[in-house]
């Protein structure tokens, strides 16, 4: 173990100059985003839109976003007795993130048995302990088969209003290719990280080479597929533009393929042991069901802070558990602020002296060394990121020090005084995260009387157990806002499901027409999550820029439940128990 006091002083010295070099106004501001003149980085390249009559019919739930959140919220309908079900998404066909994101070398990082959901219902065990993205992909779509969630499905198309008719009891959906139809439930679903963003680079609309997003990789132009073999770069100088999460797995294939690659690096990311390898038969020998629950419910344990007798799952993100409980769950370590530093400096310089010991150019691994604490970005993990950086065709662009990326001209990207010249280039710079559904702006939701939701959350959100609103009955929605967080959200968003589940299958049950909360529901459960608030936004003021922190301008307040979701779900289902249904249930 380190000193305690000298090289800690130092490290936040160095933490806080690393984070000064990176800093832009603007926050999450400077990104622009893909409608109007750059809408085409959205367009869908994998299922061709197919044009269709206005539907103007009536269902009994309406579940707006078709990845797992929906997916779970969809089959946990069905099971509640919900007959008449529509799913409503953009996308071509069911898969959320997983039918955008079709990038080579993609996988998930959480390991498949407690992030891909509903593997008992289904009757699947994944193929990969890190399972690739078409595997998940596929996954979905047999959720959807299994729960008969195509029947009344309309894709490629965005719900962008919602009324609510107090007298019916119901609400009119209305969509962005003329659908008007009647809905007794909605269920909104849209996703954390669904909207493409772009770098606002100055010049970058005069550049006349290739250019995509990531989220909607090109294989007509590179060749290849999800598991590379990219063969038409060979002749073609490539840029990629970002280092995080998905660079890490899109950056090794580029490498491998393109005539000369170029990394424009603002920040480098955490890059850790993979160790990917197929799932061993004898895993699931002889396990009784409810095999996947244990293991889910173990990992989510560890991760958040609670105490479990054994780690089921044994992989990198368990080891790092104390350096994520305060900062991403919200729940605090049982260890001293001075002993969870030692442990994030002992984790971080074991990443930084992976960086020395794989890269060969010690000035390229220098670049690399990421100089922040664990959990300020998304950690990531890679056995062929650092090493890509050994290739001669390679060179890794640091921007540090220029706030980003120039501009660009008809030819190049510029760096400071430097151009370089490419024929393609590749936006891995993610989505801007929790701008979704409601909170987008695109979608318009009028309640009781025709109140706005935005009018309601005027003042900041009111919800109880962030699902559902007063004065706007029968509505819920999935996400972290006065909810709990952790990162493995595929859980939380089963855990949510559930719970909308419950309350539709009571309401139904007993006959009521409308699921709504009162306002002093609302009052005392704001006021719980304020006294839930935790020291996230300090830790994420020190950090260096991302999404986590809205790049670098942190939100001034706390999202979600602050004990984290191991308690939160318990509450849950003590309320459901213990006549929380009869104060949301509504017959006139």
């Amino acid at each position: 173990m380190v000193s305690t006091t000298s090289e800690i002083a130092d490290l936040r010295a160095r933490y806080r100059a690393e984070r000064d070099r990176r800093i832009r106004p603007g926050g999450g501001g400077q990104y622009r985003q893909t409608t109007g003149e750059f809408g085409y980085y959205a367009k869908d390249p994998y299922t061709e839109r197919v044009e269709r009559e206005p539907v103007t019919d009536r269902v009994e739930a309406t579940v707006v976003g078709g990845g797992f959140g929906g997916l779970l919220t969809g089959a946990r309908l069905r099971q509640a007795g919900v007959q008449d079900i529509r799913m409503v998404d953009e996308a071509g066909d069911f898969g959320g993130t997983w039918y955008w994101n079709r990038y080579p070398g993609i996988h998930c990082d959480i390991e498949a048995t407690v992030y891909m959901p509903l593997l008992e219902e289904v009757g699947y065990v994944p193929k990969w302990r890190y399972a690739p993205g078409e595997e998940i992909r596929q996954h979905a779509v047999a959720i959807a088969k299994r729960f008969d969630l195509y029947q009344h499905a309309l894709f490629h198309t965005k719900v962008v209003d919602l009324r609510w008719d107090d007298d019916a009891a119901e609400w009119t959906v209305t969509t962005d290719r003329g659908d008007v139809f009647r809905s007794r439930f909605v269920v909104l679903s849209s996703g954390l990280l669904t909207q493409a963003k772009l770098p606002g680079i100055p010049g970058v609309e005069t550049f006349r080479g290739h250019t995509f997003h990531t989220s909607r990789w090109d294989y007509g132009y590179t060749g290849g597929d999800q598991n590379g073999g990219l063969h038409r770069l060979a002749d073609k100088r490539v840029a990629v533009v970002g280092t995080g999460a998905t660079a890490v797995q899109v950056v090794p294939h580029v490498g491998r393929d393109a005539k000369h690659l170029y990394v424009f690096q603002r920040t480098p990311s955490t890059v850790d042991v993979r160790d990917n390898r197929p799932t061993d038969p004898a895993l699931l020998d002889g396990q009784r069901p409810g095999w996947q629950r244990e293991r889910m419910d173990n990992f989510l344990t560890i991760v958040s802070g609670g105490h479990a007798d054994v780690d089921l799952i044994g992989d990198r993100w368990t080891a790092t558990a104390n350096l994520q409980r305060m900062f991403l769950s919200g729940t605090r370590s049982e260890l001293t602020e001075e002993q969870l530093e030692l442990a994030d400096l002992a984790t971080m310089n074991g990443i930084r002296a992976r960086v020395d010991e794989v890269v060969t150019d010690p000035a390229v691994a220098a670049l690399l060394k990421p100089w922040y604490r664990y959990m300020c970005k998304r950690p990531t993990f890679s056995d062929e990121y650092l090493q890509t950086f050994n290739r001669p065709n390679v060179t890794l662009v640091d921007t540090a020090d220029h706030g980003g990326i120039t501009r660009m001209t008809e030819t190049a990207v510029v760096v400071g005084d430097d151009e370089y010249e490419v024929d393609c280039v590749v936006f891995a710079t993610g989505f801007e995260v929790g701008i979704s559904g409601i909170l987008s702006g695109t979608l318009q939701v009028h309640g009781r009387g025709g109140q706005n939701i935005f009018d309601h959350w005027a003042h900041g959100f009111r919800t109880l157990h962030g699902f559902f609103s007063h004065g706007f009955p029968n509505l819920f929605q999935l996400g972290p806002v006065h909810n709990a967080n952790a990162v493995n959200f595929v859980h939380i968003l089963h855990e949510q499901a559930i719970h909308i589940g419950a309350m539709v299958g009571a309401a139904l049950e007993r006959g009521a027409r409308r699921i709504e909360p009162s306002r002093e529901a609302e009052d005392a459960w704001a006021a719980t999550i304020d006294r839930c608030a935790h020291d996230s936004f300090r830790f994420q003021s020190e950090c260096t820029p991302g999404y986590y922190n809205n790049e670098g301008d942190p939100l001034p307040m706390s999202f979600s439940f602050g004990p984290g979701p191991i308690a939160f779900h318990q509450l849950l289902r003590t309320w459901r128990t213990d006549g929380g249904m009869e104060q949301v249930l509504w017959n006139e």
